[in-house]
């Protein structure tokens, strides 16, 4: 394969020229950090403002998707771009996506700033690539294509780091690596790990979970649904129901098997560290509250992680193999005045 150097070039679907306003973000957020040949890179994600987008994000980065990823494009003065490709000798693979999200533009795309690439002419179509913008790219990104969601922010001294990527030759090695920036690549031969800018990215945390969590929780979007959660720090573990409900109790002749019409909840337990609780899925099915008999005795399937981003934000990552569902849910408090997060707050002064 041969290269030739690159020096400029456009990226895809850009177009409107409007300036968008630049939306608060609140103090709560995630973080994580990429580690890359020039040292690392530390990220506040913005839990607040874009949950769909930042729960899209952390579940890849959490299931190691970009493990052994790299930067596949560097655009001098405009956006240096990752979360595609991994290494995979002796070349590069697609890192595998799922569904596409929810466009939640309306953060500016200014210098400093991370946003999801995605699809010409379908604004909601980002899965798994993102890229840092280089400069103030608010005029070109803000509008075109629906605007380009931002959804994070590099922090301390992270921007020297992408500006050396940046200055890094680039070089065309054909299709989606026609901007690729290499290290000390000689003109020829193959490329290896020591000349891409191959990264790690890491969540983390300065939240931890504490009992002021109890509470109902539930994902906005999401009606007739909801979960309860149950700290036990005495037995450092997490107690979670998912539960569904309707106006109308189903026929009794039906059986209500996951993930059918009729199914009402399950429930997960198990143990947790900082933010994260690792729970096994206990399916119940086929009992009634007011029921004389008894429902048949749980049956484990499957696994649940919550994650806490704050006193009042949340993730529940879930995998339930019998009927091969698996996705992310951003989660918050049903009652947002609710005593337990003033607790919450008082118990995690990180997290104010």
């Amino acid at each position: 394969m041969s290269f030739t150097r690159q020096s400029s070039g456009l990226f895809v679907s850009l177009s409107s020229l409007v300036l968008m306003p630049f939306i608060a973000i609140a103090a709560l957020a995630s973080d994580v950090t990429m580690q890359t040949p020039f040292g690392p890179i530390e990220i506040e994600l913005f839990d607040q403002a874009t949950p769909n987008t930042v729960a899209n994000f952390l579940h890849y980065v959490n299931d190691g998707s970009y493990e052994n990823s790299f930067i596949h494009r560097s655009v001098p003065g405009f956006v240096v771009q990752g979360g595609g490709y991994f290494y995979a000798p002796p070349g590069a693979d697609v890192i595998p996506a799922g569904d596409p999200i929810k466009n939640e533009a309306g953060i500016s795309n200014t210098r400093g700033t991370i946003a999801m690439a995605k699809q010409p002419g379908d604004p909601d179509s980002a899965t798994t690539q993102w890229f840092f913008n280089l400069d103030d790219n608010s005029s070109q990104l803000d509008s075109s294509n629906g605007g380009f969601t931002v959804f994070g922010q590099v922090k301390g001294s992270g921007m020297d780091v992408i500006d050396e990527i940046a200055d890094l030759t680039v070089w065309d090695a054909g299709g989606a690596f026609g901007e690729l920036p290499l290290i000390n690549y000689p003109g020829s031969g193959p490329v290896t790990t020591d000349n891409l800018v191959m990264i790690e990215i890491e969540e983390t945390s300065d939240f931890s979970i504490n009992q002021g969590l109890n509470d109902a929780w539930y994902f906005p979007e999401t009606n007739g649904q909801g979960f309860f959660i149950i700290v036990y720090p005495e037995i450092q573990s997490v107690f979670l129901s998912w539960f569904t409900f309707d106006t109308e109790r189903p026929d009794s002749t039906f059986t209500a098997n996951l993930g059918d019409p009729g199914h009402r909840w399950l429930t997960a337990q198990g143990s947790y560290s900082g933010s994260k609780a690792m729970l096994d899925v206990y399916i119940t099915s086929g009992g009634v509250f007011d029921s004389g008999s008894p429902a048949p005795s749980p049956e484990k399937d499957g696994t649940i992680t919550v994650e806490f981003t704050g006193c009042n934000s949340g993730t529940v990552t879930y995998d339930i193999p019998t009927i091969n569902r698996q996705d992310v849910v951003p989660i918050e408090r049903v009652f947002a005045d609710s005593e337990n997060l003033a607790w919450c707050q008082a118990m995690e002064p990180a997290a104010q």
